[in-house]
């Protein structure tokens, strides 16, 4: 089945752009040219990633991951000229997946899609649930279970609390990090990290300011609690 990418760009020439070089990738690809329209197919069309501008006429970018969110967990990845270490942060922490900053190369969209959508497939060789406390984690149908309560993560949350969770108690650099949730050999913003740790916390920690799961390693990183 040939998964479906919505480019979201007010400018057509990029967007036309992105789209062959995803054509020619074998990814199918629709289009919209604002954030209304944006959301609209979202409800509607059902994509399976959205490649997102932020800096879109009338309903910006952050706007539309907050609809998206609201909707479900299709995987975002940012696409955008803000360079700015808070735009970035901001949208990453709304639930985007990944960002590129303008300029980019197409070539690079194309990997990024194609690693965030191996994170949302999850792992194939990995029939796994672990059991952490009161947590419960289906690898093969990624989800999460605690206390009882079901919690939805994105693609990308979900494979970070994995990695932690596999092995509780080691100490992970956010590069480490990084690297296991990109799975490809990118320059990556490791404070980037720190975002979907915050995220991965309000969703599964009663009190997201005293950990119970996931503790910081001041200086160093974060680690899954041991039991």
């Amino acid at each position: 089945m040939v998964a479906t990418i919505l480019v979201v760009e007010d400018e057509r020439e990029i967007a036309q752009l992105v789209r062959d070089y995803l054509e020619r990738a074998g990814f199918g690809t629709t289009w919209a040219g604002d954030g209304d329209r944006a959301v609209e197919q979202v409800r509607n069309g059902r994509p399976d990633l959205i490649v997102l501008d932020l800096g879109l006429p009338g309903r910006d970018g952050l706007d539309v991951i907050r609809e998206v969110r609201a909707l479900g967990q299709t995987p975002v990845v940012i696409l955008t000229a803000r360079g700015e270490e808070t735009d970035r942060i901001v949208g990453l922490e709304l639930g985007a997946d990944d960002y590129i900053v303008k300029p980019f190369s197409p070539r690079e969209v194309v990997a990024r899609v194609r690693a965030v959508l191996r994170r949302a497939a999850g792992p194939d060789d990995d029939r796994r649930v672990l059991r952490r406390g009161t947590m419960e984690i289906d690898i093969p149908r990624m989800r999460v279970i605690v206390d009882g309560r079901q919690i939805e993560l994105t693609a990308t949350e979900f494979q970070l609390l994995v990695t932690l969770a596999r092995r509780p108690g080691q100490v992970f650099t956010r590069g480490q990090l990084l690297d296991a949730v990109r799975g490809d050999a990118f320059e990556g913003y490791e404070r980037a990290i720190d975002a979907h740790i915050k995220n991965v916390r309000r969703k599964i920690e009663s009190d997201s300011a005293k950990p119970m799961f996931i503790q910081t390693v001041y200086g160093v990183g974060y680690r899954f609690a041991e039991e």
